[in-house]
């Protein structure tokens, strides 16, 4: 029986994979399904992302994995379309702690606590409970503090692509330990 190997382009036979794929897939599970090189599978998803600029679907990369995701810029639509409420929104307080994360991951509550001038675990255990940020490791040191970093649900919440597509910095930031405030903005 014919895989549609022979007849569908590449770029489609990835769509396809990613489509059934109930959860991020990486590279290399990718080239395994399609009996292709990594490399192979790259091209392909860089042809599959050009594809799906103007559609209704979006390529999205996170720590090494990849996903088909609606685009973000129709969540209203699609929110309607299924019912659901409209996507929560977040407090200043915990858009700081989770921009302080997604800048400097991994990074600890400690970290976040010494760049922010409070108490941050309130905001930690709310942005852990919605998803958008998981626990990544521990850390080197005394007490071998929790790591976070941000989740592919905080990509989708923000319609990013990857977290490279963040807005870089500019010079305003401060190094470790001083308020940054171009995160409290």
């Amino acid at each position: 029986m014919d895989s549609g190997g022979d007849v569908l382009t590449l770029s489609a036979r990835l769509e396809a994979v990613l489509f059934v794929s109930p959860e991020p897939a990486t590279v290399s599970q990718l080239a395994a399904a399609l009996d292709v090189e990594p490399s192979v599978v790259e091209m392909g998803l860089n042809s599959l992302e050009g594809d799906l600029g103007p559609r209704g679907l979006r390529l999205q990369r996170h720590a090494g994995r990849v996903q088909l995701t609606t685009a973000p810029e129709l969540a209203d639509l699609v929110e309607r379309f299924l019912g659901l409420e409209a996507v929560a929104h977040l407090s200043r307080a915990a858009l700081e702690t989770l921009s302080i994360i997604a800048y400097r991951q991994p990074i600890t509550r400690p970290q976040v606590d010494a760049i922010r001038g409070v108490n941050s675990e309130t905001m930690m255990r709310s942005l852990l409970h919605k998803g958008l940020v998981t626990e990544s490791g521990r850390a080197e040191g005394p007490g071998r503090p929790i790591l976070y970093a941000t989740t592919p649900e905080f990509l989708q919440h923000f319609g990013l692509p990857s977290v490279g597509a963040l807005p870089v910095l500019d010079s305003t930031t401060t190094p470790e330990g001083g308020h940054d405030e171009m995160l409290k903005s």
